[in-house]
């Protein structure tokens, strides 16, 4: 059976990030877009990894430009929007699709260990989230509307 911990991606400057590297620690994983409706949840991501992240939580952004074309720029552009917009610093991967044919195998594997409504493995809208445990393992998933502060208590349990 796979873990989080057998996939890789690239990070938004085109490195490979195994994750792997992550063993351990509790991470949050969010399709993000630029110009959405959500897009405001980017300052509540980089609060969770301000507050958590010394105590082990990951945030990874993974772009998405599926629903509605609402991040149509190149990774540059959605990095530095990131950066400019919302202070982000957490880690952002290079653009990738979540539903269908090409979707990257970690959110194939991502929807099918945490469906969504009424059994759905289909990434619904951007900002969907998942929150990983320490051993690699899908402990929920989270829509779209569920703002990043409302996860605290989830990622506090995550973190032990």
């Amino acid at each position: 059976m796979a873990t989080l911990y057998d996939f890789e991606a690239q990070s938004i400057d085109g490195k490979t990030v195994a994750l792997d590297q992550f063993r351990g620690r509790p991470l949050l994983i969010v399709n993000t877009a630029s110009a959405c409706g959500f897009t405001p949840q980017f300052g509540g991501l980089e609060q969770l990894h301000k507050t958590y992240g010394s105590r082990g939580l990951v945030v990874l952004g993974f772009p998405c430009n599926q629903f509605g074309s609402q991040d149509p720029g190149s990774n540059e552009e959605i990095a530095t929007f990131c950066q400019r917009n919302f202070g982000v610093s957490f880690p952002m991967m290079s653009k990738i699709d979540v539903n269908g044919a090409e979707a990257h195998p970690l959110y194939q594997w991502l929807s099918a260990e945490a469906p969504g409504l009424l059994g759905s493995k289909a990434i619904k809208w951007n900002f969907t989230k998942f929150l990983v445990g320490k051993d690699g393992r899908v402990i929920r998933r989270y829509a779209p509307q569920d703002a990043p502060e409302k996860l605290a208590k989830d990622i506090e349990a995550a973190l032990g």
